[in-house]
């Protein structure tokens, strides 16, 4: 299988965060598709892509039969887009959660995975659904170096290539403070008590980030909603000679 893009990576990824995440909005416009793939929050590194380059990589992706566009129907007035990685490449909900954390978040730990995994699907043992991946005839996950200072060692993606050290074309670095290790400032400035593990703080960080862009997201659609209303209301009273 040839491996994808990045920026491929991050649509396809996208696509199943969001059917995974807030089904009753899915599948996606192209406007609701690019900001989930430039939201802040839960993607590292953050990105900046035009529509026009994800637009660009949907089509792409739908040669390689890994998304495709579902037409206007029942009273919806645009195309939106859906992944098909399931069917392309036989992954049930589990295996698609931690993949799609894998590519929206870069290499990280197995208790990184867990936390994360976890609000996308009822995912197995994490561990398992690493080896799966890892053990295809053609492998979607490995093992590579541990971050300095972690005791863990990191899980990355093969679906897409790695981003290059400086990431142009769109893409904004962001490094994120590991959720195991030493306590963190953000834990010390919220009063968390020395010695507690630091995942716990950080997935409660995790979630609110994540409500926050399902509300953006669901805002998105309602806006979507909203135009196309005001729309019909247009051509009825053009019809009616208002």
């Amino acid at each position: 299988m040839e491996r994808l893009t990045a920026r491929e990576g991050r649509v396809v990824a996208s696509l199943v965060e969001k059917q995974l995440t807030i089904p009753q909005h899915y599948p996606l416009t192209l406007n609701a598709l690019v900001a989930a793939c430039n939201q802040s929050t839960s993607r590292d590194p953050v990105s900046a892509y035009s529509e026009q380059e994800v637009l660009d990589a949907v089509e792409s992706l739908r040669a390689k039969r890994m998304v495709r566009a579902v037409l206007p129907s029942h009273g919806r007035s645009v195309v939106r887009y859906r992944h098909v990685l399931d069917e392309t490449l036989g992954l049930d909900a589990g295996q698609l959660a931690v993949l799609a954390v894998l590519e929206l978040r870069g290499p990280q730990t197995v208790a990184e995975l867990r936390v994360r995994s976890e609000r996308l699907a009822a995912v197995g043992p994490v561990d398992h659904e690493l080896e799966l991946l890892a053990s295809r005839e053609e492998p979607l996950a490995a093992q590579v170096a541990r971050r300095p200072g972690q005791k863990e060692d990191r899980w990355q993606s093969l679906l897409s290539e790695p981003l290059p050290g400086d990431a142009r074309g769109g893409v904004l670095r962001v490094e994120e403070p590991p959720i195991d290790g030493s306590r963190s400032l953000a834990g010390a400035s919220l009063g968390q008590a020395p010695g507690t593990p630091a995942d716990t703080l950080r997935a409660e960080v995790d979630e609110l980030r994540h409500d926050v862009g399902t509300i953006r997201a669901e805002v998105d659609s309602l806006r979507a909603g909203l135009e196309m209303l005001r729309r019909r209301l247009d051509d009825l009273r053009a019809s009616l000679g208002g």
